[in-house]
């Protein structure tokens, strides 16, 4: 077991506590639902930044009460948890950032905007620089306006500046953790690696998740020059792509790992989108930060053509074996995609691929267990 792991459970457990301990001193808590929503500008407000819940099944039949059964579970699983009060996180925010990524999280935070203030950020449909940058930019601006208001900052551009530093530290750190499964057997599995990613983007305080990614990754490398590994030495090297995963929607990892694979790579807004954020220090940073918050490939944009580089990309770089869609029940945006994904993964990159549409619950374990066996002992 690894003991720098061990070390980031036992803190992850007392999250709470320190977010209580942060408030009572004034500090302020903003909550994050999506990857679109920029932390640095809660950072550069002296506000606790934290992720809010959304991986969970056990909220889902709450949310069910006045949400459409056939709508994504990370949608019900999010609303869920605030309608049970399950989520310290979003109980202790003062302010909620959300981004209109799709229509059922659009109107489902309507529902919420009930229960706590929100700030929604109206993302715009594609990527061109003429049109959508502007008008993203915009929308950045906006924010820091409300931030300013809400929690009576000055928010300059110096301020920015340094919380983009520490943010590019934080997200340095993950990559060069991430990047350890380009070793022919990683050190850490890809279930682990998600546990990491998950945890640490709870952490109320960035240089405490700095402190322990970095300690992860020098156990690690330490680990891969003495050839140790959790990973069979010829275990099948997979890339994870699509829907968002976390602990609590981990199945589709689990089983395949089980199963005598490993995630070398989760293309995905939990795993290798998040380290795609590193920005220019030196650049305007309002205008860098909506450049490179617009770039990430999500199929709500229309075209995606960064989705099928980013997994070519990753697909050399990590030696993949074959690609893995994972699309959740009721995600139209990623569930259309999933045929385009598949035509350019067979035949652009020449690797075998499976799609596996899901949800929450363990319902489907045996019929995904068979359809991944069959694909990992092809």
């Amino acid at each position: 077991m690894s003991e720098s792991l061990t070390d980031l459970r036992n803190v992850f457990e007392k999250n709470p506590l320190k977010i209580d301990e942060a408030k009572a001193a004034g500090q302020k808590v903003v909550g994050h639902y999506c990857l679109y929503s920029p932390m640095e500008m809660a950072v550069a407000a002296g506000a606790v930044a934290v992720s809010l819940c959304g991986t969970r099944q056990d909220s889902i039949p709450k949310a069910e009460e006045i949400l459409p059964r056939t709508l994504c579970p990370l949608i019900k699983s999010s609303f869920g948890a605030a309608l049970l009060d399950s989520c310290h996180y979003l109980a202790s925010s003062d302010l909620v950032v959300a981004d209109a990524t799709c229509d059922g999280k659009k109107k489902m935070y309507e529902l919420l905007g009930r229960m706590k203030e929100i700030h929604l950020l109206q993302l715009p449909q594609n990527q061109e620089p003429e049109t959508a940058g502007p008008y993203w930019a915009h929308q950045l601006e906006k924010l820091r306006d409300k931030m300013r208001q809400k929690f009576q900052v000055a928010l300059s551009d110096d301020d920015l500046r340094a919380a983009v530093r520490l943010m590019n530290r934080e997200r340095r750190a993950l990559k060069n953790l991430f990047d350890l499964s380009k070793n022919a057997r990683p050190p850490y599995t890809g279930l682990e690696l998600m546990e990491i990613s998950f945890k640490t983007s709870f952490l109320p305080n960035k240089e405490d998740s700095i402190r322990h990614l970095e300690a992860l990754y020098d156990e690690g490398a330490r680990l891969a020059a003495e050839g140790r590994s959790p990973v069979a030495e010829k275990a099948m090297r997979l890339i994870l792509t699509g829907v968002p995963s976390g602990m609590g929607s981990h199945k589709v990892t689990r089983l395949a790992e089980e199963l005598g694979a490993v995630i070398v790579a989760a293309d995905n807004c939990s795993g290798y989108k998040k380290v795609t954020l590193i920005m220019d220090e030196e650049a305007a940073p309002l205008r860098e930060m909506a450049d490179r918050y617009l770039a990430l490939p999500c199929a709500v944009m229309s075209p995606n053509p960064g989705r099928y580089e980013r997994l070519r990309q990753l697909a050399a770089e990590f030696r993949a074996d074959g690609v893995i869609d994972l699309v959740w029940q009721g995600c139209h945006p990623f569930a259309v995609e999933s045929h385009s994904v598949r035509e350019f993964v067979k035949s652009e990159l020449g690797l075998p691929h499976l799609t596996l549409e899901t949800d929450y619950s363990e319902s489907d374990l045996p019929a995904l267990k068979l359809r991944l066996e069959a694909f990992i002992n092809r």
